[in-house]
This record gives C-alpha cells, sequence and structure tokens, in this order.
C-alpha cells in the first residue's frame, strides 16, 4: 500500500530523517513510534502530502506521489488537536470533504449518517463542537476523515489530549473502527503502551533512523538494540562479555553484572555485547545458597504499581536490579535473584 524509498529531508539544516526505507501492506495497523523529534511525524505529513522529501521516492498503491499534493491522494490525517471547525456542528464537520467535492445533498447526508453511526455519535449531529467532550471531538475528527472513504487513514498522536482512562477507551474504539473499514493505518505516538495495544507491526525511530520494525512481541521480548530494549518497556540493561563455545551446537557464557551465565542465545561472536533483563522476568526467592545462576541481594526499596510491586535489589557485588512481582516482600529483606537463561537477551553493541 504505501512504499518509502531512501527518503532524506532537512529542516533548517538539521537531517530529520535520514535515507528511511520502509513498506507498510494493505489493510495493516502500523505505528510509527520513538521519542518527540525522532522524525515520525515527519514521515505521516510526508504520506499525506503536507511535506515534500529532499530525496527518495513515495508510493501508493505503487505510483509515485511524491510531488502529488495532499488533495488529490486517498488519504485522510486526524491531527492530534482535530483541527474541527468551531462555527460548525458536528454534521457540517464531518460534511465538509464531501460538500467541497460537490456531492449530492442526498448522497452527503447518506456518508454521514453512516459515518456517525460507526463512532456512535448519530445523537449529537446537530451540536456545535464547542460543546463536545475532548473524547467526543475525538470521535467527530474520525468521522471527518473517514466519510471519504480514504483507502489510508493517517494519525497523529490523536488521543494525546484525553485522560488516562478515556485514552484506554479510545484506544478499543479505534481498533474495532479498523477492523470495520478494512482500511490501512498509520499511527504516530511516542507512548509505548499504546504502540503495543495497538499494532500489527511497530516501527521503531530515533534521531532520524529506523531502529527496528517488528510485531509487537518481536521488538519487545528480541530488540535489536540498546536503544529499544530501553524504549520498549522496562528494563535492566548492563554492559556484557560473550564467550563462545567452540561446539557450533553448545551454549555460550556471557558473563555481565559480575556473574556468569549459561546464554541461551546463540550467533555471536566473543566479545562486548549488550544484555537486557526484563523486571518481570527476575523471581525474588528467600535466601538460599547460591548456584551458578543465582545472586543473593537486599531490598532496597519496594513500590506498589497496582497490578504489582515495583522492587530494587541491590545485589551483593553492588549491582541493582529493578523487579516486578505479585509477591510481597519487605525493605530490607534478604533475597535469591534467579534468572532463568532464556530469558537474558543478548544484543550486539552498536
Amino acid at each position: 500500500m504505501i512504499e518509502l524509498k531512501n527518503v532524506s529531508k532537512v529542516f533548517d539544516g538539521q537531517e530529520v530523517l535520514k535515507n528511511v526505507s520502509l513498506t507498510i501492506e494493505d489493510n495493516s495497523f502500523v505505528t510509527l513510534l520513538g521519542p518527540s523529534g525522532c522524525g515520525k511525524t515527519t514521515i505521516l505529513k510526508m504520506i499525506g502530502g503536507f511535506v515534500a522529501p529532499d530525496s527518495g521516492t513515495i508510493l501508493i498503491d505503487g505510483a509515485d506521489v511524491s510531488s502529488v499534493p495532499p488533495n488529490r491522494r486517498n488519504v485522510n490525517t486526524i491531527f492530534q488537536k482535530y483541527a474541527l471547525f468551531p462555527n460548525m456542528n458536528v454534521f457540517d464537520n464531518i460534511a465538509f470533504g464531501l460538500a467541497i467535492r460537490k456531492l449530492p445533498q442526498d448522497e452527503i447526508s447518506s456518508r454521514v449518517g453512516k459515518a456517525l453511526e460507526l463512532v456512535g455519535m448519530t445523537q449529537f449531529a446537530k451540536r456545535g463542537v464547542k460543546a463536545l467532550s475532548g473524547g467526543q471531538q475525538q470521535r467527530v475528527a474520525i468521522a471527518r476523515a473517514i466519510v471519504c472513504e480514504p483507502e489510508i487513514l493517517l494519525l497523529d498522536e490523536p488521543l494525546g489530549a484525553l485522560d488516562y482512562k478515556m485514552r484506554k477507551s479510545m484506544q478499543y474504539e479505534l481498533l474495532n473502527l479498523k477492523r470495520k473499514l478494512n482500511i490501512t493505518f498509520l499511527y504516530v505516538t511516542h507512548d509505548q503502551d499504546e504502540a503495543l495495544t495497538m499494532s500489527d507491526t511497530i516501527v521503531i525511530m530515533n534521531d532520524g533512523i529506523i531502529q527496528q520494525i517488528g510485531t509487537p512481541v518481536e521488538v519487545y521480548d528480541e530488540p535489536d538494540n540498546r536503544f529499544v530494549a530501553d524504549f520498549i518497556g522496562e528494563s535492566n540493561i548492563f554492559d556484557g562479555t560473550y564467550y563462545s563455545r567452540q561446539s557450533s551446537g553448545d551454549s555460550g557464557i556471557v558473563a555481565f553484572a559480575g556473574h556468569e551465565w549459561k546464554s541461551a542465545d546463540h550467533g555471536f561472536d566473543s566479545g562486548p555485547v549488550d544484555v537486557i533483563i526484563r523486571p518481570e522476568d527476575i523471581k525474588l526467592i528467600p535466601l538460599r545458597k547460591e548456584d551458578e545462576s543465582d545472586l543473593t541481594g537486599e531490598i532496597k526499596s519496594i513500590i506498589y504499581k497496582g497490578s504489582f510491586y515495583e522492587i530494587m535489589v541491590k545485589t551483593s557485588n553492588n549491582f541493582l536490579w529493578k523487579c516486578f512481582t505479585n509477591d510481597v516482600h519487605t525493605v530490607g529483606e534478604q533475597v535469591t535473584v534467579h534468572i532463568d537463561p532464556y530469558d537474558i537477551r543478548i544484543m550486539e553493541k552498536i
């Protein structure tokens, strides 16, 4: 559906996109995820036709649209601030794009009615948009975008202005809408929870470069590098050294945090690596005699997070570990820190 080939962009002497290539499949939900200023919104604006690339090509349905204006692309955008017309009611806001195309009034009424029904706003058709809540305004913005029947819907942090509970509710509403419409969604956010909840594919960006493309499970469980591991979820990240075995089928050894573990990861040359341990993969158990896979430590802090406890443990070799658990512990308690070799993720240093 969408393909970017070697796209670059410079603003005020700063290269915000650096030779980016990306393919987005038809009827997929793809999220561009990364910190502010990483280039994700620039990609969205390029696909929408609001920004032209300095180099490279943008294809939609196989056709080069790099120089095609926004109104000639079958693409609609939902902005973070919604950009509704304050002097119009809900119906007229949604009908605006159809009226510009000079469609017959009965067709406009029919299509607006269907769009209002999809977003659950039929009873608000004649209400002014200033009288709507943030969540209702967001629904109107969605209805206005889908009423023109685009092949691609671009969403630029559309839930950023909503409170936590409303944002969660709207995430599921957008997913349901996606299933009903069978169109391609390209979503921009810096919120990792949104990306993991909603996406078929996540494109993680930093400093104008794509760091990793994968499913939510892939980018969380198998991050390609230290940046991805640190940006997605909570992590314990250590500098380590990998020692490969002579036998091709044998596991190696990885040393980090002052200890050595057997490695379940293969395919690395001996040398420096980055090591990631997710906090939920660490098991805290009553103090026992250490074995080759365990360390002992003292609990330094406990924070209740609602569905789990966040616990900081300082091991006897002076390394600090973040752990998530549902078990009840106390500050000052001596514990054994157990890590399964299969939960040790090794990444090449970049």
